[in-house]
This record gives C-alpha cells, sequence and structure tokens, in this order.
C-alpha cells in the first residue's frame, strides 16, 4: 500500500486519514493543535473537529509537519485556504521529490488570488500535483455513505494514480484533466452556499434557492470560462454537484454561516464562537477581483460580499439581486 502524510487535522483532514488507513494505507495526520495530535494518536479520536467518530487504530498523529511527511509517497494538504503556503514551507523538509502533492483544500489564497494547486507548485516545485473536489460532508464520508467526487490533474497519470489512492466500495472517485475548473466550482459554491444560508434564516422559500442555486452555477461558469476551464466541468460532480450540496445541507459550514447572518450576527460575532472556518469568507472577496480581472459579472457574490463585510441588510440584498436589470439568461 502507500505512505501518505495529510496536514490538517480539521474535520475533512481527520475523515481522509481515516479512509485512508481504514483502507490499508499507512497514515499519519498532521495536526496544528497539540492536544488533537496526542488524542488521535492515544486515544485514535478527534474531540475538537469529529466529536464521537472512533479513527483506525493505525492512524498516527503528529504536531511536527516534518515528521508527518517523512517517507510519504503522497501528501494530502487539507489546511484552510489561508494557511496553506505556511503548512507547506514548514513541511518542506520532509517532503520526498517524487511525492505526488494533493490539495483537498477549496479555496482561493487571499493574498495572491491563486488556486492551491498554484501554491503547492510554488512551495514544492518539481512535483506532481493533483486536487480532489466534490460533494462530500465529512460526517457522510466518515459514516461511509456512498460519495463520489473527482481528482483533477494536468497529467492524466496522476490523476490516475489519485483515484486509485483514494478509491473504495463507498468513495467512488473520478478523474478529470481541468484543474481550474475542479478548484474553481469548489471555492466559489462556498460562496453561494453562504447565500442560500441567508434565504434560509430569512425564511424564504424553495423557488428563491432554485434560483439561486441555478444562477449561482451561471456566476461559477462564467468566471471559468474567462479562466479557460472546461464548461463541462460545472456540469458535474465539482461543479453542480458541490453546490448543490453545499446550498441545501445542514451539515455545510458556510450556509449555517448565511443563516446566521440573516438572524442579525455579525461576521465578526460568528468568527468569534466557530473554530471551523468558512471559505466562503474569504472567498467572496477573492472571486469579486478575480472577476474584475476578467470584466466577469458575479452578482451573487458581490451581495454575499456586501453582508459579510460592509454590513449590508440581507433582505436590501435579495431585493438588489431581484431588481437589476433585465437581460438574457445566457451570456456571450
Amino acid at each position: 500500500m502507500t505512505a501518505v502524510a495529510v496536514l490538517g487535522a480539521g474535520s475533512w483532514g481527520t475523515t481522509l486519514a481515516d479512509l485512508l488507513a481504514r483502507k490499508g494505507h499507512t497514515v499519519r495526520l498532521w495536526a496544528y493543535e497539540a492536544e488533537v495530535a496526542a488524542a488521535v494518536a492515544t486515544r485514535h479520536e478527534n474531540p475538537l473537529y469529529l466529536p464521537g467518530c472512533p479513527l483506525a487504530a493505525s492512524l498516527t498523529a503528529t504536531e511536527n509537519p516534518v515528521q508527518a511527511c517523512q517517507g510519504a509517497e503522497v501528501i494530502v494538504t487539507v489546511a484552510p485556504s489561508h494557511a496553506v503556503r505556511q503548512v507547506v514551507q514548514q513541511a518542506r523538509p520532509g517532503i520526498a521529490a517524487d511525492a505526488i502533492l494533493v490539495s483537498a483544500t477549496k479555496g482561493i489564497e487571499p493574498d495572491t488570488l491563486e488556486f492551491m494547486s498554484a501554491v503547492l507548485r510554488e512551495c514544492l516545485p518539481g512535483r506532481a500535483v493533483a486536487v480532489l473536489s466534490g460533494p462530500s460532508f465529512a460526517l457522510e464520508v466518515y459514516q461511509q455513505q456512498p460519495t463520489a467526487v473527482v481528482a483533477a490533474a494536468e497529467a492524466e497519470e496522476t490523476a490516475l494514480a489519485v483515484q486509485g489512492v483514494f478509491s473504495t466500495p463507498r468513495f467512488r472517485v473520478y478523474s478529470n484533466r481541468d484543474v481550474v475548473g475542479v478548484e474553481l466550482s469548489g471555492a466559489i459554491k462556498n460562496v453561494i452556499a453562504i447565500a442560500a444560508g441567508i434565504l434560509e434564516g430569512l425564511g424564504l422559500g424553495h423557488n428563491p434557492r432554485a434560483a439561486l442555486i441555478t444562477r449561482g452555477l451561471a456566476e461559477m461558469t462564467r468566471l471559468g470560462l474567462a479562466m479557460g476551464a472546461n464548461p463541462l466541468t460545472f456540469a458535474g460532480l465539482a461543479g453542480m454537484g458541490d453546490l448543490i450540496l453545499t446550498s441545501t445541507g445542514a451539515l455545510s459550514r458556510n450556509r449555517t454561516l448565511g443563516t446566521a447572518l440573516a438572524g442579525g450576527v455579525t461576521l465578526a460575532e460568528y468568527t468569534a464562537t466557530h473554530r471551523s472556518v468558512a471559505e466562503g469568507v474569504n472567498t467572496a472577496r477573492a472571486a469579486l477581483e478575480l472577476a474584475t480581472r476578467r470584466n466577469v459579472e458575479l452578482p451573487i457574490c458581490a451581495q454575499v460580499a456586501s453582508i459579510l463585510f460592509d454590513g449590508k441588510p440581507p433582505r436590501q440584498a435579495v431585493a438588489d439581486l431581484m431588481e437589476r436589470a433585465l437581460k438574457s439568461e445566457q451570456w456571450r
């Protein structure tokens, strides 16, 4: 089997590490918090991010990122998007020159506006890089509910290698060559999920939710095409699939944030009381900057950003979206 290092012990990183360990791989999990590393190593549980879920007995953990990566053939990065660069640079001395790098983080680096695959290439040049994305709540994957995701890489052999490492009878991995489309989808769907939570919190029904998801997909596709993505990607698991999941599922952190915002909670108040990161917050701004550079409109993302950072009332944001100038559903 394969030696794997997982960098990031949040709910998703812990779940992937457990999945890989139960498949028979040798897995080491790096945790930022010393208490998480100790709990995983000694009690085989992650009480902070995956409470009540016993982990594979073979799974080991450490708070030393270099130690976690030593001897690993595959490195999986699952840190928040704003921290991936720092984590990988810290782990770099332990990462082999021929290791495959797999990003399982759905976001955009705030300062550079780069996707995670680009960050990995900059920090660790010469390595094969892939992206793992798709509709996948951590708890349901841990529970071995049937799940389908995508492994995307520019080199087909890399995508196929990652597909082989992760696939199980309950975790089906499809290969894909459209890295840009897969990463863009995984990032922007989080912003649309915040908007979906806002609709939920305002007590709105199925009509507005359906409109939001559909027009959110249109925004995602418009920007993706401007960045050279394959349009078919947005109709697939990483696009439509993940968008539907995070916009409708109660386990979505971004949707939960949106619901709180609709109830009058500010972003600062929410952040102060929640340990887990809602990636859609940073992505809202980053997506708008990317869109401005390419002369693309993202009206839903713009309204979410106004609510998050400018204190715009959510009901006013909904009204402004509905009262925009009338236009064709298609774009040129």
